[in-house]
């Protein structure tokens, strides 16, 4: 078997809003936009991937088509690691994280959706997973930077079953009204997004200690500040969480060493896929560190880490930003039910485009 064509397609997907709207990178979003690689063979086989996309597409994109897909046609798709290895190899020189490893993250998920489709196995039962339908999911709420926009998200994600709540607020009064809003006894994590000095970091964190928080989630700029970090976590008062910005397994490796992490949310997208994953959840279990990956993302990302939680050998809970579409290619694949989202069944991920929807929420680029 032989690869044929790697192409990229960019989604955008209108997002549902009731009430303000929510911010990324300090701007109002109505949309979101997804990375979709299709890779192609000579058995007529093809696999789904997704490099980190939102707001940086372009860059991941441009890697993608210019660099890395060219690398990949004629190369055998089923020898996944020789070929993740030559393509690292020959890219390196443009950088060791950011767009090259997004686009390299992109092709590995593709090539195990060939894998498991080849195998006529769904890609966790391919990585040594038994049968799981399901796996907790917690809603990720997008930043509001307001009480009143917050509180009626909180409350509705609540009613729809959602028994885990993670808010994206860096106010200590919007963190307190978000602790009352989920109740006492509802696990409430913190993403900050990197906001804080470490001594910063280490008061607010010791201001917010009676709250009970699960976690707090990259509380230090820069976040690859592995002292500080640790710092935090050992003064701090409140398990820290970071990693969604790390590359590799190998920059894993220092931070579990340093004793930075509590809890490490490799992003499948961006740290080198399928491959990596697995990497850092054995490098965690060695260092009895938690492994929650980040997955804000609506194709074959979430689906990918779906399959690789799934594999663990302990439950995992899994990231669904929380927000709603009028359609998206993917379909109910990618919406939890009652707090918890399927594992799919079918072979490889599971789940291909919808080509319909697909080719209608298609953008240039």
């Amino acid at each position: 078997m032989k690869i044929t064509a790697v192409t990229t397609h960019v989604v955008r997907m209108p997002l549902l809003i009731t009430g303000d709207a929510p911010m990324i990178g300090g701007q109002a979003r109505t949309a979101m936009e997804t990375l979709l690689v299709r890779i192609d063979t000579d058995a007529g086989v093809t696999g789904w991937g997704e490099g980190f996309g939102h707001r940086v597409w372009p860059a991941t994109r441009t890697a993608l088509d210019r660099m890395v897909a060219p690398l990949c046609v004629g190369r055998d798709p089923t020898a996944i690691a020789a070929l993740m290895h030559d393509l690292a190899r020959a890219v390196h020189g443009a950088g060791r994280n950011g767009p090259l490893m997004y686009a390299l993250s992109a092709i590995d998920i593709a090539l195990w959706d060939i894998a498991g489709k080849v195998a006529g196995l769904p890609l966790y039962r391919l990585l040594g997973g038994s049968a799981r339908a399901d796996l907790p999911a917690y809603a990720s709420l997008l930043r509001y930077g307001k009480i009143a926009a917050m509180e009626p998200r909180i409350a509705e994600a609540l009613a729809r079953g959602y028994k885990l709540i993670k808010i994206h607020e860096i106010e200590p009064d919007i963190i307190r009204a978000a602790r009352r809003a989920a109740g006492a006894g509802t696990p409430l994590m913190v993403d900050c997004n990197c906001p804080w000095t470490v001594a910063q970091a280490i008061a607010i964190c010791r201001e917010l200690n009676d709250l009970k928080l699960e976690w707090i989630e990259e509380p230090v700029w820069p976040p690859e500040d592995h002292a500080g970090l640790a710092r935090v976590r050992a003064e701090g008062g409140i398990a820290v969480a970071g990693g969604e910005n790390v590359g590799s397994a190998n920059e894993f490796h220092r931070l579990f060493e340093r004793g930075s992490l509590d809890i490490a949310q490799p992003s499948i997208t961006k740290v080198g896929g399928v491959t990596e994953m697995m990497k850092i959840f054995a490098l965690g279990e060695a260092h009895g560190a938690r492994i929650v990956p980040h997955s804000a993302y609506f194709g074959p990302g979430l689906l990918a880490s779906i399959h690789v939680c799934a594999a663990q050998a302990r439950e995992v809970w899994v990231e669904r930003f929380y927000c709603d579409f009028a359609e998206n290619p993917f379909g109910a694949a990618i919406d939890p039910k009652h707090g918890h989202i399927a594992v799919p069944q079918g072979p490889g991920l599971g789940v291909d485009p919808d080509p319909a929807l697909l080719k209608k929420l298609m953008i240039d680029g």
